[in-house]
C-alpha cells in the first residue's frame, strides 16, 4: 500500500501531495533539535515576538514582547497556582509598559481603563516618568520592576482590590523564583489582604477566579503565612459546602492535612524538648543539707 495518504488525488490535479507531514511532527522534531543547540537566551528569543500596542493614555504606538502560545511548557504548579515553566517564563512578559507616558498594567487590564483613570495617570505618573529601555529577553529582576510599576499605576487609578492583589501575588512568585522568602512573604501578605477585601466587597469572579477558587486561594495564602487557624476555616468551608468541584475539595483536604501534620510535628518537637528539660533536672546531683551554707 502506498505511504502517500493522499494517493488517488493526483488525477484531480494535486501532484505535490506526496510525503505530506499531516501533523507537522517532523517539523516539530527538527525545531526541538535546533533548540537544543542554542544558549538559554537564544532559545528564549526564538519563543518571543513583538505585538503592536496603542497606549490608551497617550495614544503612543509601541511594541510589547510576548511569548508564543506554543512556547509555554509547564513543569509543575505550586499549591497557590504559581506555574513553573520550562525554557521561557510567560510571567516575565505579563506587564505592558508604555515607554512614553509610564502607564503600565497587566496585559489583560491594559486597555480596560476609564477616562477618569486616564486623567489620573496623566496627572500622577506621566510627569515623573523617565523612559526605560528593556532588553530583548526579560529576566526575573526586569519582571519585578515591571510588576511594581503596574502596581503603582493600579494604586494611582484606584483599581479594584482584586487587581492589586493579583499583582502582589505575582510579585510574591517572582521573589519565590529568587528564593527571597522575606520579600515573598511581604507580597503574599499584601495579596491576602486584597483578596480578603475583594471577597467580601467585589462581585465574582475576582480576577477570573470564581467564589470557590477565591476561597481556596485565601485559605492557601493564610497557610503559607502561618495563619493556620484562619486557613483551616477556609479549607473546612470548601470541604463541607455542597456544589464545589471535587478537585478543589481534594486540594483543600491536602492542604488541611499539611497543616495538621505540621502542627503534630511541632507538638512532638515541643514535647521532646520538655522531656529533655525534665530529664536534665532529674539528673542534677542532690545537695546535702549543709551544702547551702558553703556554696
Amino acid at each position: 500500500m502506498s505511504k502517500n495518504i493522499f494517493s488517488g488525488l493526483e488525477d484531480l490535479g494535486f501532484d505535490d501531495i506526496d510525503g505530506i507531514d499531516l501533523y507537522h511532527t517532523k517539523k516539530e522534531k527538527i525545531e526541538k533539535e535546533e533548540l537544543l543547540q542554542l544558549t538559554d537566551e537564544e532559545k528564549q528569543k526564538k519563543l518571543l515576538y513583538d505585538c503592536e500596542i496603542i497606549c490608551p493614555v497617550c495614544d503612543n504606538d509601541f511594541k510589547a514582547r510576548a511569548v508564543k502560545t506554543s512556547a509555554a511548557r509547564i513543569l509543575r504548579r505550586d499549591s497557590d497556582s504559581f506555574i513553573i515553566f520550562d525554557v521561557i517564563n510567560p510571567y516575565f512578559y505579563d506587564v505592558w509598559v508604555c515607554d512614553k507616558c509610564g502607564y503600565a498594567a497587566m496585559k489583560r487590564d491594559f486597555n480596560k481603563i476609564r477616562d477618569s483613570e486616564i486623567e489620573l495617570v496623566k496627572e500622577k505618573i506621566r510627569p515623573k516618568w523617565q523612559p526605560r529601555s528593556y532588553p530583548e529577553v526579560y529576566d526575573v529582576n526586569v519582571a519585578i520592576e515591571r510588576f511594581k510599576l503596574s502596581l503603582l499605576n493600579y494604586y494611582v487609578i484606584g483599581a479594584k482590590a482584586s487587581k492589586k492583589a493579583m499583582n502582589c501575588l505575582k510579585l510574591a512568585w517572582m521573589y519565590r523564583i529568587l528564593e527571597n522568602s522575606e520579600n515573598e512573604a511581604v507580597f503574599l501578605r499584601q495579596a491576602l489582604e486584597g483578596f480578603n477585601y475583594a471577597y467580601f466587597n467585589e462581585a465574582f469572579p475576582l480576577y477570573n477566579m470564581d467564589k470557590f477558587t477565591s476561597m481556596y486561594i485565601i485559605g492557601e495564602l493564610n497557610r503559607r503565612l502561618g495563619n493556620n487557624d484562619e486557613s483551616l476555616k477556609w479549607f473546612s468551608q470548601i470541604i463541607t459546602t455542597h456544589g464545589i468541584p471535587s478537585k478543589l475539595k481534594d486540594r483543600s483536604r491536602e492542604q488541611r492535612d499539611l497543616i495538621k501534620e505540621a502542627e503534630q510535628l511541632e507538638k512532638g518537637v515541643d514535647e521532646l524538648n520538655n522531656d529533655e528539660v525534665i530529664s536534665k533536672e532529674t539528673e542534677k546531683p542532690k545537695k546535702g543539707f549543709l551544702s547551702r551554707f558553703f556554696s
